[in-house]
């Protein structure tokens, strides 16, 4: 079960790596060719081309929340997983630890939430 997660883990790790260099120059090309627009075209285009500039250089933000969502929620898969296997398993040797195996279910889901408010947090600032 290890080698698998730590299959999926480094894969994920290669593939955003490449992204973010792929991405890293992309932008680099397109921040050169936008200066020379800017001091070739007049200033009332410059903010505009700055604007557009800005937006590019932003999408680097998308990459990072679906990383950080994804994550959580192998994370918080594995978790319940594990848990909610214990927990029916001691709910059925003794049937009133119901009430008091499904909350830790409910804690290993919260991880997904955590991720996924992380990533929002990442989007909007």
């Amino acid at each position: 079960m290890n080698k698998k997660v730590f299959t999926i883990v480094a894969a994920l790790l290669l593939v955003s790596v490449a992204g973010l260099f792929a991405q890293a120059s992309a932008t680099t090309e397109q921040a050169t060719a936008q200066e020379t627009a800017v001091t070739q075209a007049p200033a009332s285009e410059a903010p505009a081309q700055a604007e557009n500039a800005k937006k590019d250089s932003g999408s680097i933000k998308f990459i990072a929340a679906a990383i950080a969502v994804g994550l959580a929620c192998i994370a918080g898969g594995m978790a319940v997983g594990k848990i909610g296997s214990a927990a029916m398993g001691a709910m059925s040797e003794n049937a009133e630890l119901s009430g008091k195996a499904l909350p830790f279910v409910g804690l290993a889901e919260g991880i997904c939430l955590w991720g996924f408010l992380v990533a929002l947090l990442i989007i909007i600032l």
